[in-house]
């Protein structure tokens, strides 16, 4: 089986929000952070599993890593790893869907 990662169109827009406030206030920052984020994603690829539960919502299945102060939600369907939101760790994230 070959996994791969797909971000939904939700999470998509929260982690390009991210990556331009990041921008906003260094430009190298941000470069840093979404490089952070395709090596961490990339590592759920061979462990889908690495990530925690998620606190917040542990009964719902879905797991979470940290790129620095942010969260990426994500959920193991068949061969795709989705992330499902991105949230900085200040933020009360809503119920993934």
């Amino acid at each position: 089986m070959t996994r791969r990662i797909d971000f939904t169109p939700r999470a998509r827009a929260q982690f390009l929000a991210a990556v331009d406030y990041i921008h906003s206030e260094r430009p190298s920052a941000a470069r840093a952070f979404r490089e952070g984020s395709n090596e961490v994603l990339k590592h759920l690829i061979r462990l889908p599993d690495a990530g925690r539960t998620i606190p917040e919502f542990s009964q719902l299945g879905f797991r979470e890593v940290l790129v620095g102060r942010y969260r990426f939600f994500y959920r193991l369907q068949g061969d795709v790893i989705w992330v499902v939101g991105v949230w900085h760790d200040a933020q009360i994230p809503d119920e993934p869907v």
